[in-house]
């Protein structure tokens, strides 16, 4: 498996490209509520678990750990992704390779070990980017086996929703819910997989009653994570205000 080797300054710098470049060029509005840090987690070691429907959360995660908490964070990744965008290792991303058994346990075993030393990890235990859509969600159980190598974890759900609604640019919305802590190592990893499958579920399902409640728009409550990025559609609406 390939380690996370983080640079300090190529994080920076990194940063600096994603939240300024990247994310303002492909979107329009990026918002999320409730804490990545929760006070009732306390000192305990925090896995994130999200949602796994498009290229960019790994980046969107990415920019809201990067804003909203002062921990070390990890990212599991692809192998074959990491091997091809190797500078990924820079920012805190480390490998999986899902078709060798070994080298899943190997990964698991680090994902622990990262925790245990203090980090925060996020994983996308559905094990395969699905359309936002698809149900059932359903988990792998590698985040079990974590929670009982690290039983003093606290779980963050977040889920993500994303789309194109009024504007040319598409929208994302995340969502942390309360933290899960549960004595994890008295637990089978069926029973820890089915307790977190139910509340990934059940978060995305209402995170996205909330927005078609809102008919696209981003509700109330939701903080701001970068400056909205204009698209054509606001512009020539400028223009046309302008010129009368």
């Amino acid at each position: 498996m390939l380690e996370a080797a983080k640079s300090s300054s190529f994080d920076a710098l990194f940063y600096r490209y994603n939240s300024l470049y990247l994310l303002r060029r492909h979107f329009r509005a990026i918002g999320i509520s409730g804490d990545l840090q929760p006070a009732s987690a306390g000192d305990r070691p925090v896995l994130y678990i999200m949602n796994h429907s498009s290229w960019w959360d790994g980046l969107l995660a990415y920019h809201a750990a990067k804003l909203l908490t002062r921990r070390r964070q990890y990212f599991m990744m692809e192998e074959a992704q990491l091997r091809k965008f190797q500078f990924f290792r820079r920012l805190g991303a480390y490998s999986i390779n899902r078709s060798e058994p070994a080298d899943v346990r190997a990964s698991l075993r680090y994902t622990a070990r990262l925790l245990s030393e203090g980090g925060s990890v996020w994983m996308y235990p559905e094990g395969e980017l699905l359309p936002l859509e698809h149900r059932p969600l359903e988990l792998k159980e590698g985040a079990a086996v974590v929670l009982r190598l690290c039983p003093d974890t606290a779980v963050v759900p977040v889920t993500l929703y994303h789309g194109l609604f009024f504007h040319p640019k598409p929208e994302a919305t995340l969502v942390a819910g309360p933290p899960q802590i549960h004595p994890w190592k008295a637990m089978d990893r069926h029973s820890v997989t089915a307790l977190l499958a139910s509340c990934l579920r059940e978060q995305l399902d209402g995170h996205r009653r909330l927005i078609l409640e809102h008919q696209g728009h981003m509700p109330a409550g939701f903080e701001p994570l970068m400056k909205t990025g204009g698209s054509v559609h606001e512009r020539y609406d400028a223009w046309r205000r302008g010129g009368r």
